[in-house]
């Protein structure tokens, strides 16, 4: 966390009953402590946002053996039904 960050501290039945609220705040950049009792509990902070997925990244990194596609035994199927 970096010290422009903004830390608000919640009980648990603050945060859910306002917990638009919170996200927004959160979205805001700050982060969010939600405590029971006074101890803290949980931290709500934003989620990483992923890059752009490229097809075809893995291509050659990875190796499908040829025994990937045959049927799979008796034994095998019948315990994937169970």
């Amino acid at each position: 966390m970096d010290g422009d960050s903004l830390v608000s501290t919640v009980n648990v039945h603050e945060a859910k009953t306002h917990l638009s609220r919170l996200l927004a705040q959160v979205e805001a950049g700050e982060e969010v402590v939600i405590a029971r009792n006074g101890a803290p509990v949980a931290r709500l902070v934003p989620c990483e946002k992923r890059g752009k997925r490229e097809f075809g990244a893995l291509k050659g990194r990875m190796v499908v053996p040829d025994s990937f596609f045959e049927p799979l035994p008796e034994s095998e199927l019948e315990a994937w039904e169970r």
